[in-house]
C-alpha cells in the first residue's frame, strides 16, 4: 500500500526554527506509512532539499508571494491543485499566507486543510496591508487550526477558535538525545571557538529585523564594557548580516565576534556555549529556544516572547524597552551552571520523537474519514 502523502507548504526549506523542526519530525516517521512532500516559495534550492529528496520527498517550487505577484501566484495554486488529486491533507505553515493556499485547496475539494500559526506579529513594512489582508481572509480556508502557542494561536487565528476548543497547540519538539551535554565535545567545541576561558554568549537567528541583532550587538558591547574576557557567537545568514558586521567593526569588537554562518550543527556547537541571549521582536515559540534550554543553557530572552517558551525556568525575561546596560548586567550577573533538563522537556511534550509519533496518529486518526475517501 501506498503511504499517505501530506504536502507540507513552507517558504524554503533552509534551516530556520520550523524546518528543522518539521525534519526532526519527517525523519522519525515511518516513511512507508506517511510521506511528506512539500510546497516552497523560493526557486533556489534549501538547505535541506537534498535530504528531502533521499527520504523520497517531492519538493515543488511556486513563485514568492509579494506584492505585484499576487495574480501568477493565484494562478499557479490552482495550475498545481487541479494538477495534484492524490492530496488529501494540506499542511500549512506560512502564517498569514496559508489562507491563500488553504483557499485554493478548498475550491479543489481538498477535505484536510491545516493552517499552522509560528509568529505572534507582525512587522511593519510593504507588505503589512496585503498581509493584514491575507490575515483577514483566513476565515474557514482551514478546517484544522494549528499554532506553536495560544499567543502564536490568538494572533493569527483570534480568540474564537481557542474559546471553541479548535486550536491545536502543537509543541516546537526537539531531539533530546542530540542535545545532550558532552564534557568533550564541549572542550573541542570551545577549542573551534578559541575560546580560552572567555564567557561564551551564544545566538541563533537569521539576520532580519525580527531577530534584533543590532539590539543584541548594543548589549554585547555593553558587557564587553564591563567584562572584557567574553566572547558572542552568532549562527545564521541572512541580508542584515553585513551592516552588523560593519556595527561590530565600528564598535571595535571584531576580535570578540564570531560570525559562524549556516550551520548543520546546532546541538554541538550549543555545547560550547555558556549562556543564550535572543532579544527578538515577535515570536510564536520560538524552536531555538527549546533547543538552548535543552542544551541546559541559562537563557535571556525579550518579554515579547511568550512566557510559554520558558519550560525548564533557565529562561529569564527581559522588556525590549529596558537599556542595554540593564540586559548586559544581567547576563554578567547569571549563573553558566548547566543542567540536565531533559526529562523536563520529555514531560512537557518537547521531545520530537514523541511529537512525531502524535502528529502521524492526528494525520490518521482525525484525518481518517477523510482518507477513506480514497
Amino acid at each position: 500500500m501506498e503511504p499517505v502523502r501530506i504536502l507540507q507548504v513552507v517558504t524554503v526549506m533552509n534551516r530556520g526554527g520550523l524546518e528543522t523542526m518539521l525534519m526532526n519530525y519527517y525523519r522519525q516517521m515511518d516513511r512507508a506509512d506517511i510521506q511528506f512532500d512539500f510546497m516552497v516559495h523560493r526557486l533556489e534550492r534549501g538547505h535541506y532539499d537534498d535530504e528531502i529528496e533521499s527520504m523520497g520527498g517531492v519538493i515543488y517550487r511556486m513563485p514568492p508571494i509579494k506584492p505585484g505577484n499576487y495574480r501568477l501566484y493565484f494562478n499557479k495554486l490552482t495550475e498545481f491543485f487541479h494538477a495534484h488529486h492524490e492530496y488529501r491533507v494540506v499542511h500549512s505553515h506560512i502564517n498569514e499566507n496559508s489562507s491563500f493556499v488553504l483557499r485554493e485547496a478548498k475550491r479543489a475539494g481538498i477535505p484536510c486543510r491545516i493552517a499552522h500559526s509560528h509568529l505572534s506579529d507582525l512587522r511593519l513594512d510593504l507588505k503589512f496591508p496585503f498581509r493584514v489582508y491575507a490575515k483577514y481572509v483566513m476565515k474557514d480556508n482551514p478546517n484544522r487550526y494549528f499554532a506553536c502557542s495560544k499567543k502564536a494561536g490568538r494572533w493569527l487565528f483570534g480568540r474564537e477558535i481557542e474559546e471553541r476548543n479548535s486550536l491545536v497547540v502543537m509543541n516546537n519538539a526537539v531531539n533530546l538525545r542530540e542535545f545532550a551535554f558532552d564534557p568533550a565535545v564541549r572542550e573541542k567545541v570551545r577549542s573551534e571557538f578559541q575560546a580560552g576561558e572567555r564567557l561564551v554568549i551564544g545566538h541563533v537567528g537569521r539576520f532580519n529585523e525580527q531577530k534584533n541583532h543590532s539590539f543584541l550587538i548594543d548589549i554585547f558591547h555593553s558587557v564587553y564594557q564591563r567584562n572584557r574576557n567574553v566572547l558572542l557567537v552568532l549562527v545564521g545568514e541572512g541580508y542584515l548580516e553585513p551592516a552588523i558586521r560593519q556595527k561590530v567593526e565600528q564598535l571595535g569588537l571584531k576580535d570578540h565576534v564570531a560570525f559562524l554562518g549556516v550551520r548543520s550543527d546546532i546541538p554541538r556547537l550549543m555545547q560550547g556555549m555558556d549562556l543564550f541571549l535572543f532579544p527578538s521582536l515577535f515570536e510564536g515559540l520560538p524552536v531555538v529556544l527549546v533547543e538552548a534550554q535543552a542544551a541546559g543553557l541559562r537563557c535571556i530572552a525579550s518579554s515579547s516572547i511568550t512566557p510559554e517558551s520558558d519550560l525548564t525556568g533557565r529562561v529569564r525575561f527581559i522588556s525590549l524597552q529596558e537599556p542595554a546596560d540593564l540586559w548586559a548586567r544581567e547576563i554578567l550577573d547569571s549563573s553558566c551552571e548547566r543542567a540536565d533538563t531533559s526529562e523536563q522537556l520529555r514531560e512537557s511534550g518537547y521531545d520530537s520523537a514523541k511529537t512525531a509519533e502524535w502528529l502521524a496518529s492526528f494525520y490518521h486518526t482525525e484525518c481518517q474519514p477523510i482518507l477513506n475517501q480514497r
